[in-house]
């Protein structure tokens, strides 16, 4: 689009509240835009970050970690001529996250309270082979629970809650096997939090049960050395290698498995992450947990007084920023991916955790969420395709979709929340939730811009996405106009999607309009059904305007917003539809959306709208 796309923001200002089209409107005068080229942006170029290689080590070390692999002991290659050091732990570490308040009172009252929903402890089953939902079994068989049961009571009130319940699981997985409980990463975070919160599970008078659970403790990492590498993600991998690392600092003899597991954990960490620092599923959650498991790792490396791998720390570093990205005007996370909008006080007491003092990422490439701030107004913007199948966790047909909020009050949202399937989100509903249609966005006759399949998994659609921005100087302003296409639908149905989006600095106003382009030279023949979705957020009052063209939005701060419709087909309606919108506490709740659909010529169409505040 030319420069002229831009020339009715001008008209804004003169208290002109519709939305012609920015694609038609005539050559501006005074206005000039600071230009960055054009960039497309495809699934595979997800970089591996070279710069992540093993650590440094000299000939020595190097003959150990590779005799480690291969099989041989550590106490062989360290004390060749000695008994194996019997099973303790060298060091007490220092929990650097805070759990759940609430789900540690219901551990203490005999239930396990994941994402709203109860269930007796003495109801579970703690067997390998065990239907549970993913949440239940993350929580269950990962032991995160026990960061939930440290924050609700002092040790010596909740120890014989911790063992009660770690008893129960070792009498159903006395020998590591198959099944959810031994997914690489359920395996690897029950060890980490099993270091962690040692205190809670090793300090009860019973000797011989004390001496299972370091028992366990050593089998559960000496399994993790042979199928840490074997995880079916990336992410999985990641947190096995981190329990590895972990064990070889607070194990016996663990110089050799700890030198193996750096080499495999930053091996992970580099096919994890792309070189902006966003990981490969683009989800905020993973990216939360990705930065969880290291701020753990390095409280082990701390207990021992060993300084971890600079890479390590650089990782860290370099995954807040992108985080921070997705942040709106409550300080909390946007809804992208599977996840919910997680609050403000869960992510920055993350951050904090990390020790990361930095602010949100701006150069953005890969991580592909594009971010707007103006006044007290944050627009986030999905510019980029969605994660390839190999990546994707909770894969969201989600491209060309947007969030906005202002003063701490979300007016545009998506729905989220699928990764919370199987709490209060029913799991049936986990892939409409993952759909084109759960997002605001505009789809085409019903269908997704990227299919979505089960698993969390996503098909062919989306390939790639080209991205334009530009900051622009008004008569009587400045502004940040961001203008993608995507080519989902043009297999389909010969059509790609292209949407502008310019919102004022002052935070006022958001200018959209969304274009149908034909792809080829000769356009298709006929009519398609479309409709654009506005996901309204919650507390909000919506009406309609009495010309249908529009619609009011009363926010629970007092403040008044408007939305208008441009130049749009003489079919096209205007409607106020039921929608949900999913919390970061996996609470669904119910709300409106806006929704613009009709049926426009295969040959493209525009459509143009405005939603300005007024009051």
């Amino acid at each position: 689009m030319s420069d002229a796309t831009l020339v009715e923001l001008r008209g804004t200002t003169s208290g002109s509240d519709s939305a012609m089209p920015l694609s038609d409107a005539p050559e501006p005068t005074a206005v000039t835009a600071t230009e960055q080229p054009a960039e497309v942006i495809e699934p595979a170029r997800a970089l591996v970050l070279a710069d992540f290689a093993p650590p440094s080590l000299g000939p020595g070390e190097r003959l150990m970690r590779m005799a480690y692999g291969l099989g041989v002991s550590g106490s062989t290659l360290l004390s060749p001529f000695r008994k194996p050091a019997r099973p303790r732990l060298l060091a007490t570490v220092e929990p650097p996250l805070e759990g759940d308040r609430a789900a540690g009172m219901a551990l203490r009252a005999g239930h396990f309270l994941i994402y709203g929903v109860k269930a007796p402890i003495a109801q579970v089953d703690f067997g390998p082979t065990a239907r549970l939902t993913p949440p239940f079994e993350q929580c269950v068989h990962g032991f995160t629970w026990l960061s939930d049961l440290a924050a609700a009571a002092p040790r010596e009130q909740s120890a014989a809650t911790a063992e009660r319940i770690l008893r129960a699981w070792l009498d159903a997985n006395p020998v590591p096997g198959k099944g959810a409980a031994w997914y690489v990463e359920h395996a690897g975070a029950r060890l980490l939090n099993w270091f962690v919160y040692a205190p809670f599970i090793l300090s009860g008078d019973d000797s011989a049960f004390r001496n299972r659970i370091l028992a366990a403790m050593g089998d559960t990492a000496r399994w993790l050395d042979r199928n840490a590498a074997r995880a079916p993600d990336r992410l999985a991998q990641v947190a096995g290698w981190s329990a590895v690392v972990a064990a070889g600092l607070l194990l016996p003899e663990g110089k050799p498995r700890r030198l193996f597991g750096e080499a495999g954990l930053l091996r992970a960490l580099g096919e994890l992450v792309a070189e902006d620092g966003g990981v490969l599923s683009r989800s905020p959650l993973a990216q939360m947990q990705a930065i969880a498991l290291l701020t753990t790792l390095r409280a082990c490396y701390e207990a021992v007084k060993c300084d971890p791998p600079s890479a390590l720390e650089a990782m860290q570093a370099l995954l807040v920023p992108p985080l921070l990205a997705l942040t709106h005007s409550d300080g909390g996370l946007g809804s992208w991916q599977g996840s919910g909008a997680v609050s403000a006080d869960r992510l920055s007491a993350l951050v904090l955790a990390s020790r990361v003092r930095t602010r949100p990422l701006k150069n953005v490439r890969q991580w592909g969420y594009q971010r707007v701030a103006g006044g007290k107004s944050v627009l986030i913007y999905d510019a980029a395709p969605p994660p390839l199948a190999r990546h994707a966790r909770t894969g969201c047909a989600s491209t060309l979709a947007f969030e906005f909020s202002a003063s701490g009050q979300r007016i545009v949202v998506n729905c989220g929340g699928a990764a919370f399937a199987g709490g209060q989100v029913p799991v049936r509903i986990e892939q409409g939730l993952r759909a084109t249609a759960a997002h605001s966005t505009l789809t085409l006759d019903d269908a997704n811009s990227t299919a979505v399949l089960l698993n969390g998994k996503l098909g062919s659609g989306v390939a790639e996405v080209e991205v334009d921005r530009r900051q622009l100087t008004l008569e009587n302003g400045k502004a940040t106009r961001v203008e993608a296409s995507h080519n989902g639908y043009a297999a389909r149905f010969g059509l790609d999607h292209c949407r502008i989006l310019i919102m004022r600095d002052d935070g006022n106003e958001l200018r959209g309009e969304d274009l149908l382009l034909p792809v080829g030279k000769k356009g298709k023949r006929g009519k398609i059904g479309y409709a654009i979705r506005f996901h309204i957020g919650p507390g909000i009052e919506l009406a309609l305007s009495e010309d249908g063209k529009g619609a009011g939005l009363a926010l629970r701060d007092g403040t008044y917003w408007q939305f208008r419709l441009g130049q749009v087909a003489d079919d096209a309606k205007l409607a106020i539809e039921e929608s949900l919108w999913v919390d970061g506490q996996g609470r669904p709740q119910p709300i409106q959306q806006l929704v613009l659909q009709g049926l426009t010529s295969r040959g493209g169409g525009s459509f143009s709208w405005l939603l300005k505040k007024m009051g």
